[in-house]
């Protein structure tokens, strides 16, 4: 796998001092993507919370940051998204991994287990699983599947759901592999750095906009994309925290803010909204066959 855009892809790899920001710790599905995205020659810079990534990227402290935006089995990533309401950080590029859940404990046996670890997420991805197979056992959320590792690591009756990096990092057994409920399980995550990508003829571009509470305000801002051809890949919304009813939209759709046709319809739909933001343009991710 890889990504589009090779540009900024080989400027990369060719410095060794990149410095990347993502959730940590390290061996997080956040970390993972980090490597396929860009490498083993980086620093990695594992932090708390998801603010923190975009703070470490618009305060200079990483060259770019890694932040999950969307689950193909759970959905939005709601923290990712409230960031980009104040955050400057620009996205300028998109990684699809595949996520793969293990339950993994110090000695690998399930008989004596008295808790289970994980990310709310992870949890949420394996729930037919466990409640099939560990119905009895109390589920303890952290903030990542990696530290639920670390967690586990420290208790000899507790397991973790993470992934197998986790296990070989932080010294665990597999009790259990692949126990998520739908195979096909991928997570977005979303580059960030100060500045957009250049254009490749294959990019996507996402925005922000709050629309007045009235009727048919939304049905004229998709309208304009639709009269300009541009296909519409995503759309979410996320309450205006502070402002009781009125809502944030977040849509992704295909094209370079560059682009003639869709820098007309960016500005046509300034007309028809309260607010919009530029979130960034950038390669869309491909796999190769």
């Amino acid at each position: 796998m890889r990504q589009m855009g090779k540009k900024m892809g080989e400027k990369e790899k060719k410095d060794a001092e990149l410095t990347v920001a993502f959730l940590g710790p390290l061996a997080t599905f956040s970390h993972v993507a980090c490597i396929e995205r860009f490498g083993n020659s980086i620093r990695l810079l594992p932090e708390n919370t998801i603010q923190d990534v975009f703070e470490a990227v618009e305060r200079e402290k990483a060259s770019f940051g890694v932040a999950p935006v969307q689950n193909s089995t759970e959905g939005q990533v709601s923290l990712t998204l409230d960031m980009f309401v104040q955050s400057e950080a620009k996205i300028c590029g998109e990684i699809m991994t595949k996520i793969s859940h293990d339950l993994l404990s110090l000695s690998g046996d399930a008989w004596d287990m008295k808790k289970i670890y994980s990310h709310p997420q992870a949890l949420s991805q394996c729930r037919d699983w466990l409640r099939t197979n560990f119905p009895h056992v109390p589920l303890e959320e952290t903030g990542s599947t990696a530290r639920a590792a670390q967690m586990a690591a420290k208790e000899s009756k507790a397991a973790a759901i993470a992934g197998s990096l986790a296990a070989s990092l932080y010294g665990l057994k597999a009790v259990a592999s692949q126990i998520e409920d739908q195979p096909n399980n991928y997570t977005r995550f979303l580059v960030l750095g100060r500045q957009g990508a250049e254009r490749t003829g294959r990019d996507k571009t996402s925005v922000l906009f709050i629309v007045s509470h009235a009727p048919g305000t939304l049905f004229r801002v998709l309208q304009v994309f639709y009269e300009k051809g541009i296909n519409l890949t995503q759309i979410e919304s996320r309450p205006n925290k502070g402002k009781p009813w009125e809502y944030i939209f977040f849509i992704d759709f295909e094209g370079h803010a560059e682009d003639p046709h869709v820098a007309e319809a960016l500005h046509e739909v300034k007309g028809h909204v309260l607010f919009m933001k530029l979130l960034g343009s950038y390669p869309q991710y491909h796999q190769e066959e």
